[in-house]
């Protein structure tokens, strides 16, 4: 429901929901008082949520679901998103003062597809997040996942390699253990 985003970002008052916690709840811009929030996928964010952050970042003040008490808040926004925010500006699908106050120190990352000569040090990466022993890996797979175009960036390249780590055989990876 459009309801619960602004409940966890914004927080709840007592009786707002049917079993909210007694004395209501905080919400995440609260609890980040005075530190950082970061808000993932900000591109999907419902235009209502918009208004509520726009606000947010003005005004530096949260008003809980149900409430009626401003609660001054000092958070540092950082936003992500996959797409096009400008676009959706000119398609107005994303409110262009949001914009903005978002775009205060853009950095655009640059698609896996683009930093492959970074692909060896991820690889690694994530064999030490998601394996106990590093597994020895061929050449024919390393040249195999650099050559990759990686429509999914790093998020794909993580599962690959835990697809790759849990058929492996005797803790070396094989052109067979590659997925479809």
């Amino acid at each position: 429901p459009d309801s619960l985003p602004e409940s966890v970002l914004f927080g709840y008052e007592e009786g707002t929901f049917t079993g909210g916690v007694k004395g209501g709840k905080q919400g995440l811009f609260e609890l980040a008082h005075n530190g950082t929030i970061f808000l993932d996928e900000i591109g999907d964010a419902p235009k209502n949520l918009q208004t509520l952050l726009l606000r947010l970042l003005q005004e530096k003040q949260v008003m809980r679901v149900g409430g009626r008490s401003i609660i001054p808040v000092n958070v540092r926004v950082i936003a992500a998103t996959n797409k096009d925010l400008k676009k959706m500006v000119e398609e107005g699908s994303f409110r262009e003062d949001l914009y903005y106050r978002l775009f205060v120190l853009p950095l655009r990352v640059p698609p896996l597809r683009d930093g492959k000569e970074d692909m060896p040090e991820l690889i690694t990466h994530f064999f030490e997040e998601y394996c106990p022993i590093i597994p020895a890996i061929s050449d024919d797979v390393l040249d195999e996942l650099v050559n990759y175009d990686w429509p999914g960036n790093v998020r794909e390249l993580a599962s690959v390699v835990q697809y790759m780590i849990t058929v492996m055989e005797n803790n070396v990876i094989t052109f067979f253990d590659l997925p479809e």
